[in-house]
């Protein structure tokens, strides 16, 4: 007896969790352009630290005479 109240219940938390996994996605948003401008700008940033971080290294000392 207890056990089939047991497996109800596992039975039950299955389906909630499929339901769970089952829902609907988001909709998309389209970018507006001020969203791209930010988009690109954080990238550039983040290309110019990785360039001076590389640069500052020691590793990349070279010089030109």
């Amino acid at each position: 007896m207890v056990m089939m109240g047991l497996e109800r219940l596992v039975v039950t938390l299955k389906s909630k969790i499929r339901s769970l996994k089952m829902k609907k996605p988001y909709d998309k948003i389209e970018k507006s352009e001020s969203m791209r401008v930010e988009i690109r700008s954080r990238k550039a940033r983040k290309l110019i630290e990785e360039t001076l971080k590389i640069a500052d290294s020691p590793k990349s000392r070279t010089y030109a005479f």
